[in-house]
């Protein structure tokens, strides 16, 4: 649905596209290219996304779980959510049963380009992750994270 439009352009009716697709998308939020959604069943009602956040693109939503992004985020280009992971299996199989988790970013965070969010993560309200990381674990409030995996590298000013 959303294909023909150009890359960069068309940012309002593209977002109005996804949200007539189902995809719940807050107020003033704009979606500045095509994302790639996955997973099993009814995926757009498992993305949520809130008011006035920046969603840039090529972005890849893995939905086999529940994806929320709280309000006033801006997500980096070729970021990759993933809420599936497998359980390790037997010899013949490695790849076990689909464990899927769900994914959080809470309001006002900046997810840099290049980042990947592994499955059960929570980034805390106003944190910064740095571009290239790769996130594995909860992310605390007001933290500036980087790194594979990533970690703390300073705590930012709460606002006063």
């Amino acid at each position: 649905m959303v294909r023909p439009l150009p890359h960069l352009t068309m940012c309002r009716l593209r977002t109005a596209l996804y949200r007539l697709s189902g995809i719940s998308i807050g107020s003033g939020t704009l979606v500045f290219g095509r994302l790639e959604l996955t997973g099993r069943g009814s995926i757009q009602r498992r993305l949520r996304i809130g008011a006035l956040c920046s969603i840039n693109s090529p972005a890849f939503f893995d939905l086999n779980a529940d994806v929320t992004i709280g309000d006033h985020v801006s997500l980096g280009h070729h970021a990759v959510l993933v809420t599936s992971n497998h359980d390790i299996g037997l010899a013949a199989h490695r790849g076990g049963l689909l464990k899927p988790a769900p994914i959080v970013i809470e309001d006002g965070c900046l997810i840099g380009a290049r980042v990947t969010i592994l499955p059960g993560v929570r980034i805390g309200r106003s944190a910064v992750v740095a571009p290239g990381s790769l996130v594995a674990a909860d992310v605390p409030p007001h933290k500036l994270v980087g790194g594979v995996p990533a970690r703390v590298v300073k705590a930012l000013p709460p606002e006063p």
